[in-house]
């Protein structure tokens, strides 16, 4: 697989999020086994950027990471994140917790599960409220400086705040979401509204144009769900989702919401149709041609996904295919 550059370490330009092998995606295919032979497929393929963090399966899947690297964890970049909780696994709650003492102690929790005496980038999951940033990025720097984390992300942030935290201890990488129907990170507007389920601080505002920024910068951008959960593959025709997939709550998959954006994947699939690709590749590569820093973490728990997934890589998009995407209608629908 072709490689990005992340601080200094090559890594498969296209990378793997782990989250629904624990938690929010059909729960009921969670397959422990299959998913660590997923992981370490990948790792085979090249795809060696990891994402995870506590709150998928309340610890589930860092431990899950951590058993597929036993043995190879010299191989991957492992990211995990802090700063949100999950109040309860029942309910799914979550609750923003920048402290100091949350964030050194949730590092010593997530070495553990991960069974690594360092964690390669340590995101800010989301910022607090409640505390300064300041000094939830000073505790996280101290861990840096102590060696337990090689570097510091942060996640959903806007520019502002990027600045704020990179004036104080370098920002390697900003993690958002970014895909052909969410493009707020661009600098384009709309399709943010909404917080992450069981998230009550409120609405995020509008983060300006964080790609540009971490250009400018010399921090990687790693756009989570650039597969706009799965719509934009094509395969997502109805909104009959089980009980436990958190889709089924998005405005954007509600019956007429979803019978809208199709509009939005006709355009994907034509473009796919004159590579010979899928609709799946052709929208990663879409989020790679917005730079050489951009490092998508497109997730899934099936080998034949995961392949397709990282053959994005070696698709290269034309001017005009490029003009075309961005030039789909505006999603029906906010994201949460």
């Amino acid at each position: 697989m072709r490689t990005r550059d992340f601080g200094g370490t090559p890594v498969g330009a296209v990378g793997l999020g782990c989250m629904g092998m624990s938690w929010a995606y059909t729960e009921s295919e969670r397959d422990d086994d299959a998913s660590v032979a997923l992981i370490r497929e990948a790792l085979d393929l090249g795809v060696t950027f990891l994402d995870t963090a506590q709150p998928y399966g309340d610890g589930h899947n860092e431990a899950l990471v951590g058993r597929a690297l036993a043995g190879r964890r010299e191989e991957a970049v492992v990211a995990t994140k802090t700063g949100l909780v999950v109040e309860s696994p029942d309910t799914r709650n979550l609750v923003r917790n920048g402290t100091p003492e949350h964030v050194k102690a949730s590092a010593e929790d997530s070495l553990r599960r991960l069974g690594t005496d360092a964690i390669d980038l340590y995101y800010l999951h989301r910022v607090d409220p409640q505390v300064p940033l300041a000094d939830t990025w000073g505790a996280m720097a101290e861990l840096v400086a102590e060696g337990k984390v090689r570097r510091l992300g942060l996640s959903e942030v806007g520019v502002a705040q990027a600045a704020e935290a990179h004036a104080i201890h370098p920002v390697a990488a900003v993690q958002s979401e970014m895909s052909l129907w969410t493009r707020d990170a661009l600098g384009v507007s709309g399709g943010m509204s909404g917080t992450l389920p069981g998230d009550t601080t409120g609405p995020a505002e509008g983060p300006g144009d964080v790609v540009g920024w971490c250009a400018a910068n010399g921090a990687a951008f790693v756009p989570f769900s650039p597969l706009g959960r799965g719509f934009l593959t094509g395969t997502v025709t109805t909104a009959d989702f089980e009980e436990t997939d958190f889709r089924g709550g998005n405005p954007r998959f509600q019956e007429d919401a979803l019978k809208a954006n199709l509009r939005i994947v006709d355009v994907v699939k034509a473009v796919a149709a004159r590579h010979g690709a899928t609709p799946a590749q052709v929208a990663i590569a879409w989020t790679l041609a917005q730079g050489e820093h951009v490092i998508p973490i497109p997730g899934t728990k099936k080998q034949k996904y995961l392949r397709d997934n990282a053959g994005a890589a070696a698709l290269d998009l034309t001017g005009a295919d490029l003009a075309e995407l961005d030039g789909v209608p505006a999603p029906v629908g906010g994201r949460y």
